[in-house]
């Protein structure tokens, strides 16, 4: 039957070809923490702007600073950044494992996950991986390819897993970050405001005596570098804009693991899952309701966690996983 509009037959669209999906392959040695290779990115990333930060803030900005503030810039900011340090080394040394999994030998080969034979990586509590019995909690991660305990997510900065042995560690990395990330803000805010206002407060330094005035000193006092004023002013609105990106990032994740930490731990299969994140890690949630794409058959379970949609100290409580979905990788 022709159309009514009359005038021939109607335009024959062609058929939309099927697109491949990248499929992600598991490397076959499973990752120990962290520092297993190879690193990623990202983990590079973090420690360069931490060696840039720290650089910056106690060789060029608290030296400028009056001796009366410079010394508790000084204390309070070496302070965090050691502890930051500490802990940020920690999470990443950790190997977050499960139990029986650290006892396996890390220099084999793992086998490739056979989906005509499993519906699932973890069945019945065994994972068909790793060849060993596992928790109720523990959930394997396709990026380390290894079970983890507790598992919460696949954290890129650190690259390793964060599971229940290093959680405290991370979210305290995160929090003690976030702190120094504040203070280098009020450190410069004072700095920029000082310059305009009065610059000769910011050339208490002795060794400023006898250099004009539009001569900087860096690096004060033991390695002093002249620069302009110009140069001054482009690093420190070069490292504010480091400040604040890192400060909406880090805010960011910090606040949604201060709001998952409010929300009740579902006590059996049936029980309600956290408004508007549903689908985070630990909280009950279906496979329809998970914004993440399985990978490679659904062998990681939980999240790959980025700065602005992820990341406790001890006072914030371990995620509770749903038992029935804790079997099986969504």
């Amino acid at each position: 039957m022709r159309p009514l509009s009359g005038g021939g037959s109607p335009p024959v669209l062609p058929e939309a070809q099927p697109t491949e999906e990248k499929m992600v392959v598991p490397p076959r040695m499973s990752r120990v923490n962290g520092w297993s290779k190879p690193l990623h990115k990202f983990q590079v990333a973090c420690w360069v702007v931490f060696l840039v930060l720290t650089s910056t803030n106690f060789g060029i900005f608290i030296p400028l600073m009056p001796p009366y503030w410079r010394y508790t810039a000084y204390g309070v900011t070496g302070s965090i950044f050691l502890f930051h340090l500490v802990v940020h080394i920690i999470a990443v040394s950790i190997n977050p494992a499960e139990k029986s999994v650290h006892q396996k030998n890390y220099l084999e080969p793992m086998p490739v996950f056979d989906r005509s034979k499993h519906a699932h990586v973890i069945q019945d509590l065994y994972c068909h991986l790793c060849e060993t019995n596992v928790d109720p909690k523990t959930k394997h991660c396709s990026a380390c390819n290894k079970c983890v305990l507790g598992f919460d997510h696949h954290c890129k900065w650190l690259n390793n897993c964060v599971g229940r042995k290093n959680y405290r560690y991370f979210f305290s990395s995160v929090v003690s970050a976030l702190a120094g990330l504040l203070c280098m803000f009020a450190i410069l805010s004072y700095l920029f405001v000082q310059f305009l206002v009065d610059p000769m407060q910011l050339r208490t330094d002795p060794h400023f005596a006898g250099i004009s005035r539009d001569t900087w000193l860096l690096f004060l006092p033991f390695l002093p570098v002249r620069a302009k004023a110009p140069v001054l002013l482009l690093i420190g609105l070069l490292v504010l804009v480091i400040i604040m990106v890192g400060l909406l990032l880090l805010g960011h994740l910090f606040f949604f693991h201060l709001y998952l930490s409010t929300c009740p731990e579902p006590r059996s299969a049936s029980a309600e899952p956290c408004p508007v994140f549903a689908w985070s890690p630990g909280r009950q949630a279906g496979p329809a309701q998970s914004p993440e794409t399985p990978e490679h058959g659904g062998q990681i379970t939980g999240r790959g966690e980025t700065p602005w949609g992820a990341a406790g100290p001890g006072s914030v409580p371990r995620r509770a996983e749903n038992l029935e979905e804790s079997h099986k990788a969504p």
